[in-house]
């Protein structure tokens, strides 16, 4: 199994930014956590991380017959950005979404996600470990389905 991991902006400053919020770990750490746990869980993955939505947009229409799912933290793009929502749709791979945040305890703007209205699952408030619970989702899920 092969899953892309897409992380949106300004992920790529954890541990500077907000640490109260997002954590004192840096994007190099979640990036070691994310092959260890797809090693632990038997699958293939490639991180993508971009502050631009067209980039992510690209990047998930690449995914159509390259991966059997995908585990997207679009960030601030979750509340804006109808063209991920479309691009989720349009690929049609199995996606959960991920928040390192309790987004649902955070501000009014935050309630809505665009993404996830394409995704099977939303895994939130959970630091890192949100995004091992994806992968193992993502993988017996797809196993339920074969």
């Amino acid at each position: 199994m092969r899953f892309l991991v897409i992380n949106g902006p300004n992920l790529n400053l954890l541990g500077v930014r907000e640490p109260d919020i997002y954590g004192k770990q840096d994007y190099a750490a979640l990036l070691d956590f994310l092959q260890k746990s797809a090693e632990e869980a038997g699958v293939e993955i490639r991180c993508f991380q971009s502050n631009h939505e067209g980039a992510i947009v690209d990047e998930i229409q690449a995914a159509l017959g390259n991966c059997d799912g995908i585990v997207i933290n679009p960030a601030a793009y979750t509340h804006t950005s109808v063209a991920i929502l479309d691009a989720l749709k349009a690929v049609a791979i199995p996606a959960v979404e991920v928040h390192l945040s309790d987004v649902s305890a955070r501000e009014s703007f935050r309630q809505i996600s665009y993404a996830g209205m394409a995704c099977i699952k939303t895994i939130m408030g959970l630091g890192f470990q949100g995004y091992r619970q994806a992968i193992l989702f993502l993988k017996d899920y797809l196993e339920k389905q074969a």
